[in-house]
């Protein structure tokens, strides 16, 4: 059943205000909605307690909206790589870019601790998101040179070199779990399953930015991803410029996926499963589905970090867990839904 748009839109922008809500109320310290509500639009005179204020205003408003975004970023990025591989099994972490951000956080969190422990101290910036963003622009970079031949790319083999980079990450990144110490360890198996607890102001102000460059650049593709479902001579005799379309989407989705992994960790299945939640709802026609994958992602992400601050409470569950207890069984029923066709 596919619904008009604007209803859908008016749908998740009452779930998301519902969500924001929620979430600045979701925490050790209770707060109702209607505090949390005043919390956020709270002025000089405000009667709520000045710990409630501190709360809301500077910890847990941050990590809503870093959730936000980052969710967003990979719904968006995850409806491209599908548009752009015409894969429904394709997600961001198909051309490697995940692989390779994981390896440099390894790097930063088991060889380069000391170093990035005096940065934390000195600059308040450390190396791990760093070293994650450059490992996937590098990681990208690779698999896009390993793909480029006379005339253009070959997306086959760019997703198998993808595959192989990310076996290779895999490999580096058991070496270094084996060297590593138990707080090493920890610190590093925390970061693979993903966590927003550690979000900060600028990685806030990053992850925004980030998702609105993309939202725009993606749009304005949106027509030329449509051409190129129907083959690459087709979209070709329609007037796209292929090889120029696959580069730009490529190294936007990298750029993207290694901002989101910098910052929050390896969060899975969210780039998989929403895009096809919208192809569901609205069509696979991208002047829809790019927006609403990011409004969706946004949603799912918020969700799963409501969840994995409340199952366990006042312990915190890494929201990739969550956000794989709910992606795989959905993406099962996907998968047995349209087994025939696939």
């Amino acid at each position: 059943m596919r619904l008009p748009l604007s209803w859908l839109l008016l749908g998740l922008s009452l779930l998301l205000t519902a969500l924001l809500l929620g979430s600045l109320a979701t925490g050790p310290l209770p707060l109702s909605l209607t505090e949390s509500l005043q919390a956020l639009l709270a002025g000089e005179t405000s009667q709520l307690a000045p710990h409630k204020l501190l709360v809301v205003q500077e910890i847990r408003l941050p990590r809503t909206l870093l959730c936000l975004a980052v969710g967003g970023i990979l719904g968006l990025c995850g409806a491209v790589m599908q548009g752009l591989f015409r894969n429904p099994l394709a997600d961001p972490g198909i051309i490697g870019v995940s692989g390779g951000a994981a390896l440099g956080a390894a790097l930063a969190i088991v060889l380069l601790a000391p170093l990035d422990q005096q940065l934390q101290a000195k600059v308040g910036l450390g190396l791990l998101p760093l070293l994650a963003f450059l490992g996937g622009a590098l990681t990208t970079t690779l698999v896009y040179l390993l793909g480029s031949r006379q005339g253009g790319t070959s997306v086959t083999v760019m997703l198998l070199a993808g595959v192989a980079i990310t076996a290779l990450s895999g490999a580096a990144m058991g070496l270094l779990s084996y060297l590593a110490d138990d707080q090493m360890l920890r610190d590093l198996s925390l970061w693979q399953m993903g966590t927003l607890a550690a979000g900060k102001p600028a990685d806030m102000l990053l992850a925004l930015a980030t998702l609105a460059i993309l939202l725009l650049l993606f749009v304005r593709d949106a027509g030329p991803l449509n051409a190129l479902l129907l083959g690459e001579s087709e979209a070709r005799h329609l007037g796209v410029n292929v090889q120029s379309l696959k580069r730009r989407l490529i190294l936007l989705t990298a750029a993207g996926v290694g901002v989101a992994v910098a910052i929050a960790g390896m969060i899975g299945f969210v780039g998989l499963v929403v895009p096809h939640l919208v192809r569901l709802l609205c069509g696979p026609n991208h002047v829809r589905l790019l927006p609403l994958s990011a409004l969706i992602g946004a949603a799912l992400l918020l969700g799963a970090d409501m969840l994995a601050r409340t199952l366990l409470a006042p312990a915190e569950l890494p929201v990739g867990i969550i956000t794989a207890l709910l992606g795989a069984p959905f993406f099962l029923w996907l998968l047995l839904r349209g087994r025939r066709t696939l």
